[in-house]
């Protein structure tokens, strides 16, 4: 049992208190100046409606086209300062993104353009096969392999259109709201004049008294507002932001004609289809924001900001799929309306940057994760054991309470792979410090649980408690590397869990090797290093947005200066992705040769892919917040981070065993799984709960255990593509209007598998929507369902040991049935391959495997498997296996591409005799009479007929089970069934 002293347990009440969401702790745009101001520029143009014209030109005698065609550069001026410079540029990449920059030229100062730099994997590569041509009112490009691709630069005004075959896709600064609010210096004495006023409180008493009211003479109210706005300080509540550079906010229309619903944007806690936020009737009356804050308990609809923020944009139709990725470190306000069902308009309002935006030309789904992916990279290929069952809570309390429950675990025969320590571990909230009272053998812990096959993650937070005996904060001290308040002296000092702390400067490259330094778990000379550690130690990186209690809405102030001199408030978002890149690099780089690190984070931006997993924050115990949940994580994967999970049971809150039974249900189906829970709340670990809930439970973990190599091979594939594990209606039948906004159901990967997890109390039925003429088995009893060319929904039984998973007509899948105490036992573990048949009889597909551990995949060393089922004469049928790996080496892992592959590499070595020891067919039209392996001897087997389904009652599939065809994983063979 955990005791506390008074003192702690007031402190923790008035933290918890401060960090419970109530509105007053973040701003609403009306609170915040530039926001105001870019939403009330809108407001202005859409009063003058068609008089309204953007003050931004071409200067068509400046327009300069590169040696190579590629890039078009030109000088821009503004009808309100045309003594203000600004520099264009429009680049087209080699995939046929458009890449959009506008910059202040010789200004006072220097816009803040680094973001493209922390959040691209490189420079993109413009072109060789493009040619603008120049016209008297605009540029244009035209390109593509059909040359339907058309991107024009009108002149008077500025106005950038990408095209394909004549038809608008994107448009930027079509509504004319194009500002970037240039340098200037303050005037503290602006013309006036003197005008009576009245006195508040005016009655008999005052009458006669007239009050003098500065007037600002401003010819640009039209454009600007009558007023300054914030423009040089703000308040909110009891905090100042001094804004020393002024003014510097960028204003942007984006406006998508040709397409009615917009998704991404993450991350919100709204529906995937983004509601409107302006125009007729929003559904939200505030922008959504991107700002990435630490927001507790958040609402379970709603627009504000919470930990993280990727600037990207999908607009989806029946014809086309588009994007925009609009590279800004700074906070975001995005308004969006919708003027019709076929069109969309938004407003993008950031605080700093310059304009620097990539358009995504698709034109499906599947190339604009492939383009977005060449921009920011593909997902990370984890390590496998983290694709297992997490269990975490606040906290576990001593290193004995950690072999408690790892026994209890094995006790009742619950596979999981990774045990994981929130912030008490440590003394005084001094990461990588062990409490000793209560965790006196951390290395003889960490060994006890891998002796088991499983791993450690333990809390690495971002703040350095501010104490000389805490290495860790006096050794970036003395390095210089703090962040440093706005008077750009010293070290910034706030509060969070230790109390009195400080943040490391990740953008400065003097912190890196540093912190790379600090977690080898030896010693180094005149080095502090994590030596109370072991590389079964990998990392959760919490409160990086970054949190601070005692800061504006509970992070650091926009004034504070980062590396380079720049302010906070140019790199807020970018801030977090930083802590959590390190700490990936860090925990890789501990051992030789490298293998794959684990790395945890709340905080994340555009990028953030590449280091790993991320999950939706402080969720609550609520219904409301299990559905929401689902729709976050697949916004999260449109924005490139699939590896991502909600806390299930909700962070905070005591959930029934009824939602606690679905919340497993949800999790088993996310890419990402672990279980967590609040320090207040009651224990409920899975062998806690009483039967029949236990039962459930432990078949739901075995389950999630099973399909584990379905899930590796669905990492593999976005590791190479983009394309997001979770994949909604939209991404898989593009043309099905029903789906567009559905985000209640989706599948996994390219396996087939589809899911609809139950998310309300008391459900014994549920509906699914089937978008095709195909036809659905239900994974755990072969019921069989059949969609329609038209779209279908069908009711299928959801009782709650029961929830709706389907495998799509035409899959094949591959798992492993045996049931293990973590998924590192499972490594030589035999395959069953079920084969769901199409409606004309045929199927396909995938199985990758490697080490699970190493970076060896990059070398070739894996297996990459192909499986097909495809008609043999009248009646029969062959199941094939084939070498993938030898026939697509460009694509094989990773992003890695193999100029040669050796089918006999060392890990196929590894694993020579693991077999498939069984073969379930489902959807046979009739009983075999012999099957065999090829060239080989009848095999034992099983044929179930199927029932015919009726009106009232559906039908069942006929199984036929191959008994241990002893067919290697790793060799090619055909199973004959005639």
């Amino acid at each position: 049992m955990r005791f506390w002293s008074l003192s702690g347990v007031i402190a923790l009440l008035l933290i918890n208190e401060s960090l419970a969401f109530k509105a007053h702790d973040f701003k609403i745009c009306s609170q915040s100046g530039f926001c105001r101001r870019g939403r009330a520029l809108s407001a202005r143009a859409k009063e003058a409606k068609a008089s309204w014209v953007s003050p931004y030109s071409v200067d068509p005698t400046s327009i300069n086209i590169s040696a190579n065609q590629a890039v078009l550069t030109a000088s821009v001026k503004s009808s309100l300062y045309p003594d203000i410079n600004f520099g264009l540029e429009v680049r087209i990449q080699d995939d046929g993104v458009a890449r959009v920059r506008m910059d202040e030229v010789g200004g006072i100062r220097k816009r803040y353009d680094e973001a493209a730099a922390w959040a691209l994997i490189k420079e993109p590569v413009v072109s060789k096969d493009i040619k603008w041509t120049a016209g008297k009112k605009d540029t244009r490009a035209v390109y593509g392999e059909k040359k339907d691709i058309e991107v024009v630069v009108e002149h008077q005004p500025l106005r950038i259109t990408l095209l394909r075959k004549g038809k608008e896709q994107i448009v930027i600064n079509g509504q004319g709201l194009l500002h970037m609010e240039h340098f200037r210096t303050k005037i503290e004495a602006p013309t006036t004049t003197e005008e009576p006023a009245a006195v508040e409180g005016e009655g008999a008493e005052n009458e006669g008294q007239s009050q003098t009211v500065l007037k600002v003479e401003n010819p640009l109210a039209w454009f600007e507002g009558e007023e300054e706005d914030d423009l040089w300080e703000e308040t909110f509540s009891s905090w100042t932001d001094s804004k020393p550079k002024g003014p510097e906010s960028l204003s942007l229309d984006i406006n998508f004609p040709n397409h009615g619903i917009v998704y991404g944007i993450p991350q919100h806690a709204t529906r995937l289809a983004l509601p409107s936020t302006a125009g007729e009737d929003p559904t939200f009356t505030d922008p959504y924001r991107l700002y990435n804050a630490d927001v507790f308990e958040y609402l379970a609809s709603s627009p504000v900001s919470l930990y993280g923020s990727i600037p990207l944009m999908h607009a989806h139709s029946t014809d086309s799929t588009v994007a925009v990725f609009h590279v800004v470190g700074s906070e975001t306000w995005i308004d969006v309306s919708h003027s019709s069902d076929k069109s969309t308009e938004t407003h993008w309002i950031s605080e700093s940057g310059i304009l620097d935006t990539f358009l995504l030309p698709g034109p499906t789904a599947e190339d604009v994760f492939r383009q977005y992916a060449k921009l920011t990279g593909a997902p990370v290929m984890p390590a496998q054991w983290s694709l297992g069952y997490h269990q975490c809570r606040w906290n576990y309390v001593s290193s004995d309470d950690v072999r408690t429950v790892q026994k209890r675990f094995d006790q009742d025969d619950m596979p999981v792979d990774v045990f994981w320590l929130d912030i008490e571990y440590s003394e005084d909230h001094k990461y990588f410090m062990w409490k000793e009272k209560t965790f006196p053998d951390p290395v003889e812990m960490t060994n006890d649980v891998a002796a088991s096959g499983r791993k450690m993650v333990v809390i690495v937070d971002p703040h350095l408690k501010r104490e000389d005996n805490y290495p860790a904060f006096k050794q970036a001290s003395e390095l210089g590397i703090l962040v440093k308040p706005k008077s750009g002296e010293g070290e910034y000092e706030g509060w969070c869990w230790p109390g009195s702390s400080s943040w490391t400067d990740f953008f400065n490259p003097a912190s890196w090797d540093w912190w790379k330094t600090i977690f080898t778990p030896k010693e180094i000379k005149d080095k502090w290093t994590w030596t109370k550690s072991t590389t079964d130690v990998h990392i959760w990186n919490d409160m990086n947005e970054p949190s601070v209690f005692n800061g504006p809405e509970i992070t650091m102030p926009k004034d504070n200066i980062h590396y380079g001199g720049w302010e906070h408030r140019d790199v807020h978002n970018i801030n977090g992705m930083l802590f959590s890149n390190l700490t990936f690099q860090a925990v890789a780089a501990r051992t030789d040769p490298p293998e794959r690190p684990f790395v945890l984070t709340r905080a994340f931006f555009a990028g953030s892919q590449r280091f790993g997993a991320m999950w939706t924050g402080d969720n609550l115990g609520t219904w409301d917040h299990m559905a929401v949940g689902v729709k976050m994580v697949l916004a999260n994967g449109l924005g490139g981070l699939s590896f991502a999970g909600s806390d299930v049971g909700g962070f905070f809150g005591n959930p029934e065993p009824e939602m606690l039974v679905r919340w497993y249900q949800v999790g088993a189906f996310a890419p990402f799984f672990r279980a967590h829970a609040h320090i207040d709340t009651k224990r409920r670990e899975p062998f806690l709960l009483d039967e029949p809930y236990k039962t459930i439970v432990k078949d739901i973990l075995r389950l999630r255990y099973t399909l584990l190599p379905v899930w590796y091979t669905a990492f593999r594939e976005t590791s190479v593509t983009g394309m997001p594990i979770l994949r909604p209606q939209f991404i898989m039948f593009p043309k099905d209007k029903t789906g567009f906004t559905m985000d209640d159901q989706y599948y996994i990967g390219s396996s087939g598998l589809l899911v609809k997890p139950v998310t309300a109390k008391d459900v014994t039925e549920s509906k699914v929507y089937l978008a095709e003429d195909q036809v659905y088995y239900d994974y755990l009893s072969n019921a069989v369902y059949r969609g329609s060319a038209k779209g279908k929904e069908v009711t299928v039984p959801s009782a709650l040991h029961r929830f709706p998973l389907f495998l799509r007509g035409g899959s094949i899948l591959a798992t492993r049935e045996r049931p293990r105490r973590s998924s590192s036992l499972m490594k030589r573990d035999p395959f069953t391959l079920k084969v769901a048949l199409s409606k004309v009889g045929t199927a396909r597909g995938e199985l990758y495997l490697d080490d699970g551990v190493s970076y060896k995949h990059t070398q070739g060393d894996f297996i990459w498997r192909e499986f097909t089922a495809d008609k043999a004469g009248k009646k029969g049928l062959k199941i094939s296996s084939t070498d993938l790996a030898a026939a697509k080496p460009d694509e094989a892992v990773d992003g890695v591409a193999l100029t040669s592959y050796n089918p006999a590499n060392d890990f196929v070595k590894s694993v020579e005799d693991v077999r498939v020891e069984k073969v379930v067919i489902l959807g046979l039209s009739s009983k075999p009479t012999s099957v065999k392996v090829e060239g080989g001897n009848e095999l034992v087997w099983e044929f179930t007929p199927g029932v015919a389904s009726s009106e009232k009652k559906g039908g069942n599939a006929s199984v036929l089970v191959i008994k241990d065809p002893k067919v290697l994983i790793r060799k090619d063979w055909t199973i004959v069934v005639q």
